[in-house]
């Protein structure tokens, strides 16, 4: 068995990515020299003492938010870096300014040092990644895998772990979880380093006795839950009267944090309005001039907590009268004024919600606003599908920059949205706000399935 030599060199790993770190920060204080000196050489008397002490502060802040290459994605691990370096850049800004010894170093020297650290820290994670793949590929310290269940989850936890080759995890065998006697003599042979059970929740009571089979396993056993189970348990526990509750449809926009977003919409919708104000004015002349009838397009929509609330919308249709249906738009569909093809295409149809953002009835991020029918329609067909409903509704959202915007016309398509939607939900974060409305100005606005 070569757990323990495996996990042993995981260690060493671990410590020498923490140490190139504090090289990196080196390495960009000496670029920092160069362009403000002229040569490292250069430096005046206490800057190398400074160097030191920030490159050894910034190893211990990678230290405390490491993560491992087995266990995160790309992001999570770049994610990891910025946080590190914005901890260090403030140690080292704080002390500089309490100390009062900022006077002492060229500003330009630390500026540059500052601005070089981050893309010289990210290129390192890169490279040292890409390296890990290369010696995963080959053999090197990588961790062979028992999976124990078969079906459509089980098929892409090792599709994820093929693909993700730079995580040093091996799948080599795969066996039902019924074939109990396969288990234990699979066990018995010692050959793997991990066993991973993954079962869908209604096949969860048969675990006690996948786990009873591999009771001679020396090697690390882990749970895999289904998409349900780890949604209940990513909602976190709430304890009221001391008893412990297991959050089930739980928001991330409780508390305070439903005031930070309202301050948040208030003040973003003021600001844009003022600069696309004059943008509005001249669409909805445009509308009033193309085609008869009113500018604004109003419907009932479902806010927050399922209230019904009056959405906005510039024109884009013809005048025409729906009863009991609402129909979706689609590919050339005949409604669609030439006006109303162009701005249902650019989103500039849907300007207007600012408006609704300032009267409290929609927010600038959050799940899409649908037709009260399809809500009527698609909840019976969909789990959790009202849950979007525990925010109020946006203008863009976090399926919308995923690309799962415009005509939903099959069943999937609203699922893979409502699980988009759920994910933001359970997820939400100012910064996660910002990047949504980042993504839209570059890829949210136009596309091709809008229409």
């Amino acid at each position: 068995m070569k757990t323990g030599r495996l996990k042993q060199g995981s260690a060493i790993v671990s410590n020498i990515i923490l140490l190139l770190d504090a090289l990196t920060v080196w390495q960009a204080a000496e670029l920092a020299a160069w362009l403000r000196f002229g040569s490292s050489t250069s430096l005046p008397l206490g800057y190398d003492s400074l160097i030191v002490a920030t490159s050894l502060l910034a190893m211990l802040c990678s230290s405390l938010v490491y993560q491992s290459f087995r266990g995160g994605s790309w992001q999570a691990m770049y994610g990891r870096v910025v946080l590190a370096w914005v901890i260090t850049v403030g140690l080292l800004l704080s002390w500089l300014f309490f100390s009062k010894s900022s006077e002492a170093y060229s500003r330009i020297f630390v500026g540059t040092w500052i601005a070089t650290m981050l893309p010289l820290l990210l290129l390192q994670r890169t490279l040292a990644m890409q390296a890990l793949r290369w010696l995963h590929r080959r053999g090197v310290n990588t961790r062979e895998v028992l999976l124990i269940g078969k079906g459509p989850m089980s098929n892409d936890l090792a599709k994820r772990a093929r693909e993700a080759s730079w995580s040093g995890f091996k799948v080599t065998r795969q066996v039902s979880a019924s074939d109990l006697a396969r288990i234990t003599q699979l066990a018995s042979d010692a050959t793997y380093d991990e066993v991973w059970i993954n079962l869908p929740a209604h096949e969860a009571s048969i675990i006690p006795d996948v786990l009873e089979a591999l009771k001679h396993s020396a090697a690390d056993i882990r749970v895999v839950p289904d998409l349900l189970t780890y949604r209940m348990i990513n909602h976190g526990v709430t304890f009221i009267m001391g008893v412990p509750m297991l959050d089930i449809s739980g928001s991330a926009l409780g508390g305070v944090n439903r005031l930070i977003k309202q301050i948040e919409d208030y003040i973003l919708a003021s600001i844009i309005l003022l600069m696309i104000s004059p943008l509005m004015l001249g669409i909805a002349a445009a509308v009033k001039l193309t085609s008869p009838g009113p500018v604004i397009f109003r419907q009932k929509r479902h806010g927050w907590g399922g209230e019904e609330i009056v959405v906005y919308k510039f024109r884009s249709m013809a005048v025409h009268q729906e009863h009991d249906k609402v129909t979706q738009a689609t590919k050339n569909d005949a409604r669609i004024t030439p006006l109303g093809a162009f701005l249902r295409r650019t989103s500039l149809d849907e300007l207007p919600q600012f408006i609704n953002v300032l009267q409290g009835r929609m927010s600038i991020v959050g799940p899409r606003p649908h037709a009260i029918q399809h809500n009527h329609y698609y909840k019976e067909l969909i789990p959790n599908y009202m849950l979007r409903h525990k925010m109020k509704p946006g203008i863009t959202g976090w399926a919308q920059v995923n690309g799962l915007r415009g005509e939903t016309d099959t069943i999937d398509k609203m699922k893979w949205r409502v699980e988009y939607d759920l994910h933001y939900l359970e997820h939400w974060s100012v910064w996660l706000d910002l990047r949504i409305v980042f993504l839209t100005v570059f890829k949210g606005f136009v596309n091709k399935n809008a229409y």
